[in-house]
């Protein structure tokens, strides 16, 4: 199987897309870093993002569910290394997402499929403790749920196309 007839399952715009969405998704990420460790060093710093006390990106990232999804310290504890910030998670995802893209594997397929199943896991979770939780609306947030979701699209298509080739061939 040469790597030009499987390149040839995968549509040209996948690969920018993929780039794109990865490139916003780490910028995100490192942003939301960025806002909660300087909240946590200064509690007077306002982020850009910060435009009202009910539309507030600082907020939600310092609140319980800004680390390990809320759910991390619950297992392992608050001050396990573990327990990161949501950003940390973020960024190791859209680079997984870029190394996994690189590969025409149907198992990098499958791996990106079952990643972005969980990022959108996720992000309905974070959602729904954003909008019944903590009674806010975080740009940053919902910036980085509707990426997780597109990137759901970009892998779904990708796999599709490598099972329809891999079946035009046989």
């Amino acid at each position: 199987m040469s790597a030009r007839r499987v390149s040839a399952a995968v549509p040209a715009w996948e690969w920018s897309a993929r780039i794109g969405l990865c490139a916003l998704g780490l910028a995100l990420s490192v942003y939301a870093y960025h806002v909660e460790t300087s909240r946590e060093r200064d509690p007077g710093y306002r982020a850009m993002c910060d435009f009202s006390s009910s539309v507030s990106c600082s907020k939600v990232f310092t609140s319980r569910w800004g680390r390990g999804f809320g759910l991390v310290e619950l297992v392992v504890g608050v001050d396990s290394l573990a327990n990161q910030p949501n950003s940390v998670f973020g960024v190791i995802f859209y680079v997984l997402q870029l190394v996994l893209g690189q590969s025409l594997s149907s198992r990098a397929a499958l791996l990106l499929v079952l990643t972005s199943w969980l990022s959108v896991a996720g992000s309905l979770y974070l959602a729904c403790i954003l909008v019944f939780v903590l009674w806010d609306f975080c740009m940053v947030c919902v910036s980085t749920y509707l990426l997780n979701f597109t990137l759901m699209y970009v892998n779904l298509r990708r796999q599709r196309a490598l099972r329809a080739d891999k079946a035009k061939r046989s």
